[in-house]
């Protein structure tokens, strides 16, 4: 888009809520590719609307920059999401969240027979605790201490 047309960046940002330097940020993430004018100015494409609304969806959905810049460049010459392609992207993501929800629901299955802190030598402690492990560094609350739970040194 090298001519006059176009939304300048504050409008964009108007529309789509955001700050001038997160379209700026998002623009050298290459999420977003305006063209410019002949004074050098950004100018963006209606649909850049909607391709920014995706990418501040997707962000909200707990995906990083990298997996919503990886389903965009599926995309040929950077256009915007169809609704055909939506599909294929929902499809990608749901695997993803579907995945995510499942690990929640076993950590919250956990959390039942946890205290929180994993460290105060409970015979059985389903997350940090197994086995009473805890108690073989030392008394007291080993994890609060600075001592990392055999879950997370991996």
């Amino acid at each position: 888009m090298n001519n006059l047309r176009g939304l300048s960046i504050g409008k964009i940002a108007t529309r789509t809520g955001l700050a001038v330097s997160a379209i700026r940020f998002y623009e050298e993430a290459g999420l977003v590719a305006p063209g410019r004018n002949s004074g050098g100015q950004r100018v963006f494409a209606p649909s850049d609307i909607r391709r920014i609304s995706f990418v501040i969806i997707a962000q909200k959905l707990g995906f990083t920059l990298g997996q919503i810049k990886a389903q965009l460049d599926i995309l040929p010459d950077g256009r915007t999401p169809t609704l055909s392609d939506w599909e294929n992207i929902s499809a990608s993501f749901s695997d993803d969240i579907d995945a995510r929800i499942l690990a929640l629901q076993s950590l919250r299955k956990k959390l039942t027979s946890c205290i929180g802190c994993g460290c105060l030598s409970l015979q059985k402690c389903a997350l940090y605790n197994t086995d009473d492990i805890a108690a073989k560094q030392g008394v007291g609350p080993r994890y609060l201490m600075g001592d990392t739970p055999p879950i997370l040194a991996d």
